[in-house]
């Protein structure tokens, strides 16, 4: 990255949410003298705390932000659709746009690589069911179409095509730094607390008011999924926490009824609806994914075909 970045104003790119990964990842990357453009995507769901920790992170460590406001009125919709069409994965969109606003990023800037806060340690293991592909536009376009009410224009997407010129034929690089060294959660979150002032939010992405009320109440409420025991698994097979532990984390409760309360009447006026609109939109029935249309199908022809290519090359040699 050092050697790709020689006479640029950044070696890489860095997109923080706010959360313990990617602050940590801010903090190696002074530590390793790495120059990067600190990136953050604002959805309109940041939390006061999230906006105070990122900037105090780029302040004390020396680094560029750049903040990306997305089109509130589009990406409002757009979770709305997501919401009345009962798919579970609705933080896809969120993930979508910020791929997207990197990709872009980085051809702007002509930087080559990106620092990714995907590690093994805390968050690998995810039911295939709780999740879907972020990378799919094709299902973003038919679930808006389908159940929004206003056309994609300013919403950052990359389709097939695009993502497969960025990555095969420009090589543009995502590392995934935390999973080349020893990344401890809780040893992360106590450097961060004690040398950069930045402060805990008590969940697992709860940096974002919307991510924290999807998991802890629309998650379990719709579609019965409590993400904590997929992050608590992964925890207790990287040794960080036992399974005594996680077993009692798990009981505790997932909201109080007053911080529920607030936070409902919160998110349904954020989407210009009543308490008792929101409340029948929940009610719509759970849908998959696969309902609607995606890329599933080219992406995996895709990924078929560099097999056969690699196995015909192996018997070509032998």
């Amino acid at each position: 990255m050092k050697v790709s970045g020689k006479g640029k104003k950044y070696d890489c790119i860095l997109g923080v949410s706010g959360g313990t990964d990617s602050s940590y990842l801010a903090y190696w990357a002074k530590q390793q003298g790495l120059r990067p453009l600190v990136v953050h995507f604002d959805n309109g769901w940041n939390s006061e705390l999230a906006v105070k920790n990122i900037q105090s992170i780029c302040d004390k460590l020396g680094f560029e932000l750049f903040t990306l406001i997305i089109n509130w009125e589009e990406f409002k919709q757009l979770q709305l659709a997501y919401l009345k069409a009962g798919v579970i994965d609705i933080e896809v969109l969120t993930d979508h746009a910020i791929m997207a606003t990197i990709y872009e990023i980085a051809r702007k800037q002509k930087i080559r690589y990106t620092l990714s806060g995907f590690n093994y340690a805390t968050e690998a293991i995810m039911p295939v069911g709780w999740t879907h592909e972020k990378k799919d536009f094709r299902n973003i376009k038919d679930i808006n179409k389908q159940y929004g009410k206003l056309k994609i224009k300013q919403f950052p997407h990359v389709n097939f095509l695009k993502k497969f010129y960025i990555h095969y034929l420009t090589k543009f690089e995502s590392i995934p730094v935390l999973n080349y060294i020893n990344y401890n959660k809780e040893k992360a979150k106590e450097i961060l607390i004690n040398e950069l002032g930045w402060r805990d939010y008590g969940g697992k992405h709860y940096e974002s008011t919307f991510t924290k009320f999807y998991q802890a109440y629309i998650l379990p409420k719709k579609f019965g999924v409590d993400k904590r025991i997929a992050h608590l698994s992964n925890l207790i097979c990287s040794g960080q926490i036992t399974k005594e532990a996680a077993y009692k984390e798990l009981e505790e409760p997932l909201y109080s009824p007053n911080e529920l309360k607030s936070d409902k009447e919160y998110v349904a006026k954020k989407f210009d609806l009543t308490v008792e609109e929101f409340d029948k939109i929940m009610e719509y029935p759970p849908r998959s994914h696969f309902d609607f249309k995606t890329e599933n199908d080219l992406w995996n022809s895709y990924f078929n075909m560099i097999k056969r290519v690699k196995f015909w090359k192996r018997v070509k040699v032998k």
